[in-house]
């Protein structure tokens, strides 16, 4: 019988160790598969049992970080009732103003708005009270867009416009007059522009 050398016995546990690793490649896609297949789901079907925001609240964090989160309200149980955007007033050193508007879809290219979808879905929480704390990260976004060292700005004011989706009798709708609220005026620092 030949002897075994050093190298015949690490290519006889070679197969060994490959096959572990594709074990726990095999286990970990799974696993990652299984949650998303379980998450996905309870994420978005609405609050019917206590369970769901439980579940919510533990998978919240990494959604967000994932941008994996969905907000079917558009759809049901109450759809939107407004038609709605967002702009910024800018106002300047030199007291002249500037209007500023946030990317809308019907403005945009095809391939605009492919790019441009996840940056609607912000404005559109946004504009919502329980998103105040991101009201001064954005007027700073939109001062340091649009300012520069010989005129910088000074306050930025966000301003949303809606205009109320009406039903009609006969099953199609209307849409009511626009109606504008500066919600947010934000002073803006030197530091704030760099």
């Amino acid at each position: 019988m030949a002897s075994e050398t050093p190298e015949s016995k690490t290519d006889r546990n070679l197969p060994k160790r490959v096959g572990a690793w594709q074990h726990t490649k095999y286990f970990a896609i799974n696993a990652f598969l299984i949650f998303h297949l379980i998450a996905i789901p309870c994420w978005c079907i609405p609050n019917s049992t206590p369970l769901i925001p439980i579940v919510k609240n533990v998978i919240r964090p990494y959604f967000v970080w994932a941008g994996l989160f969905q907000s079917w309200d558009m759809f049901a149980p109450n759809p939107k009732s407004t038609n709605s955007y967002m702009e910024a007033i800018i106002l300047y050193k030199d007291r002249s103003s500037q209007l500023w508007s946030f990317p809308r879809m019907e403005n945009l290219t095809l391939t605009q708005r492919y790019f441009k979808e996840r940056y609607r879905k912000y404005e559109d929480n946004l504009q919502n009270n329980d998103f105040s704390e991101l009201w001064p990260d954005a007027a700073r976004r939109v001062a340091r867009l649009n300012s520069d060292s010989a005129n910088p700005a000074q306050s930025v004011l966000l301003v949303v416009r809606w205009s109320d989706i009406i039903p009609r009798t006969d099953g199609s709708y209307d849409r009511g007059p626009w109606d504008v609220n500066v919600f947010f005026s934000y002073p803006v620092k030197p530091e704030d522009l760099k």
